[in-house]
Parts: C-alpha cells; structure tokens; sequence
C-alpha cells in the first residue's frame, strides 16, 4: 500500500531492481488517498504553510489497506487461486519471515480467523500490547491496545499498579509487532459486511503539557491492526507470541537517532536489523546442532551490536527449522569471522569446518553435499561514518562496509550428486 507521498518512488524501486527477483504480475499497488488536517482542538483545517488557499493533507493510516484489498477485487482473486492466508506484514521488519512459518501453523491447528504475532515486552516499553478486553455485559475482545493506553486502563479497571512485569520479567501482555495472520474466506465475508471500514481516532503531538497547540497538524486516521474491532463475537481472534531475536527486528530509526537510544534498548536501525539476520541465522543453525561461535560486540555508527558469523541462506534452502536440521549433520562448526552464503536447495553440511568465507551456489536439480576444512582470509567487516558523503547513502546508513578478501566459492550448474570436501 502506498500514498501520494510513496507511490511513484516505490513503483521507480521496484522496477530498476527488476522486481526483486518477482513477476510484476505478481505485485499489485493500492494507493491510498489522503485526508484533511486538522490544526487544533476545535478541530480548524489546517492550511499548507506555503499556499494558504492549499488544505494540508496527510495518508489516513495504514488500516486502510482493508477497504482497498476489498475495493480493488484482489481478495476474490486471491480466493478463486486457491489460497487460504492473507498475510500483513511491514516491510522494516525483515526477520518476520522467519516467523511466519510457526505462526501460520498455529492460525492452521487453532482455527484462528485473525492471528497477530507479538514478541516478549517489558512493562511500559513503546509497543502496543495484545490483550483480552472484557466488556460489562461479558463481550470479550483479543486486541492490541497502544503502550500510551495500556497502564491507564489497567489501572482503571482494577490493577493499581498498572502494566508491571510479571515472574517472567516482562509483562503479561505480549508485545504487538504488526504482523497479521487472516484467514481468506471468513476475512471476504466480514469485508462484505463493512467495506473494510476501520474506526477512526485522532492522536495529535502537543508542543506543551498545557495540551493547547499542536507540534504539527494532525489528522483522523486508522491501524490494520484495529479489524479485530469489527468482528462478532464468535470470531476466533488470537496471537502468536515468538522471541524476539527471531520474530523482530525493524529498521526505522536513522543513525543520528540510533546513535542515541540508552543503551541495551533496541536501536532499531539498518545496523542492527542486518546484524540481527546474522544473529537469528547462526542461532538456529546452533539449534540444528551446528557448533557456532560467540559473537564479538563491536560499534557501528555509535551503535554497539553483537557481531555474529554472517551466515544467509536463501529461502529455497530453507523455510522452516525442520528444514535446516534435516540439511545439517555430523559435527559442523562455524568461527566468529565466517561467513556463509548458502544459495541453492540441495546443500547438506556436513561434518563442516568454517573458519573464513564459503559461498555455495546451486540449481534446483544438483545436490551438493559439503564437508571438510574450509580455512582463508575470509570477508572482513569496515567501519564507516554515516557522515561520510563520499560513501554511497545505503553504505553510510547500514555503517559498515564487507570487504571480500578471500573466499571459496563454487557452482553447480548441471544436475547431478555432487560432493564439495576441500
């Protein structure tokens, strides 16, 4: 979904990155319109600064990409092809898919006709937090209520001490990540019912504790993650809680602001989302049963983050965990400087010694089996300043650069067994 703000530069990305490896058949944009906005408490229009017979205009927020899904016809489409899911997901976060696997299993076995996924959450910490909601006269309601609200409710409704952690050391209630499990044909049926209309709110930024002027102009806008709202009660409306290292790690804060963040909070940056995918990467290898070292903390554009051994596969590899165990056997290790790139479906680790840089590359009817030492200089990871003009913008964000010094690398390009044991 995009907005006049959006549009014609993601439609500009996608088509000079030839899709990202898709059909353009297979990516549909729905543009969102724009609403007015408001300049104060009485609600006045607020006027463009530059133009003052020109009304401000901001997106209405991304909850209606239900009404637009229903609108365009896409929802049908999708059902007449078979498919049973709609997943939402935002684009920041790219360790989802990683998740997405486990909690479509649970929308699967638990019947659920609306799935949110949630992480581990402190009390109080920023992120909405997923609750059951019982009315007076004993409707229930699974949703996700915003940080802002949470430990007032709580408190008004009989828990004086309002959003505190629990024996777990984090809050009874998971945080949301905005993530969402639909199913198809019960999600067209309520559409049906209300256009993908989602209840409004306003939420201005005060310039003061005297709540009389806004910091900018606001506007009504909606979530996606409000449809719950709409449902009867015999909806089955539930969540799916994963740890965080492998469900979530958004990248939305620039470097300045990263650089910022007190530390042992998530910084929430390029830096760290990548590191992020290295670290879940080498974690479930860990739990495959691969011996993987311990990372090393280094600091990136005054982020400090774990370094782990870069380690990517590509999804044809493996989906689930259930993938990755049955491709990896007998003892394989893998050094803290190592990087591996696995690029194929058909590639079996075995008895691995990795102590540089390995890139194995494959078609879809060769089956590689690797093994043995691999030892060289390996991919080495460069410090650079996001202030640094001269290095490309994605370069300077991301704060580092990887220098490819040395490394192995082979391809299979013809069917056949193959075995790779330097």
């Amino acid at each position: 979904m995009t907005s006049d703000d959006t549009h014609s530069r993601t439609l500009e990305l996608l088509e000079s990155n030839g899709y990202f490896g898709m059909s353009p058949t297979q990516v549909t944009l729905l543009k969102q319109e724009k609403v007015v906005c408001l300049d104060d408490n009485d609600a006045r229009l607020a006027f463009d600064p530059r133009n003052k017979y020109r009304i401000q205009t901001k997106p209405h927020g991304h909850g209606d990409v239900h009404a637009l899904l229903y609108s365009s016809g896409l929802l049908k489409l999708w059902r007449g092809a078979g498919l049973r899911w709609v997943l939402f997901f935002q684009d920041t976060n790219g360790l989802l898919f990683k998740a997405i696997p486990a909690a479509l299993g649970v929308s699967a076995t638990k019947n659920y006709h609306v799935n949110s996924l949630a992480v581990p959450r402190k009390a109080k910490e920023a992120i909405g937090g997923i609750a059951k909601l019982t009315h007076t006269d004993g409707r229930t309601m699974v949703i996700n209520v915003e940080y802002n609200q949470l430990d007032p409710l709580l408190r008004a409704t009989g828990f004086p001490d309002g959003d505190v952690n629990c024996e777990t050391g984090y809050s009874p209630f998971p945080g949301n990540i905005n993530q969402l499990i639909l199913e198809l044909g019960p999600y067209i049926e309520e559409l049906q019912k209300t256009g993908g209309a989602i209840k409004e709110f306003v939420n201005p930024k005060y310039k003061d504790a005297t709540k009389t002027s806004f910091k900018s102009s606001t506007r009504l806008e909606c979530m996606m993650q409000d449809y719950p709202k709409t449902l009867p009660p015999t909806a089955r409306v539930g969540f799916t809680a994963l740890d965080t290292w492998l469900a979530y790690a958004p990248v939305k804060n620039n470097p300045e602001d990263a650089a910022k963040v007190p530390k042992g909070n998530p910084y929430h940056s390029a830096t760290s989302g990548e590191m992020a995918i290295y670290r879940a990467n080498s974690l479930v290898l860990k739990k495959a049963g691969v011996k993987v070292d311990n990372p090393v903390v280094q600091v990136y554009n005054g982020q400090e983050v774990e370094v782990w051994p870069r380690v990517t596969w590509k999804p044809q590899w493996a989906i689930t965990f259930a993938d990755v165990r049955s491709k990896v056997s007998g003892s394989c290790c893998i050094s803290q400087k190592s990087t591996l790139v696995i690029n194929g479906s058909n590639i079996f680790l075995e008895d691995l010694f990795l102590d540089g840089a390995l890139v194995i590359n494959s078609v879809e009817d060769a089956e590689v089996k690797v093994g043995g030492s691999v030892q060289n200089k390996g991919w080495t990871i460069e410090s650079v300043d996001y202030k640094d003009a001269s290095v490309p913008e994605e370069v300077r964000t991301r704060g580092f650069r990887i220098n490819r010094v040395e490394q192995l690398e082979r391809s299979f390009n013809e069917p056949g067994k193959f075995r790779l044991k330097p």
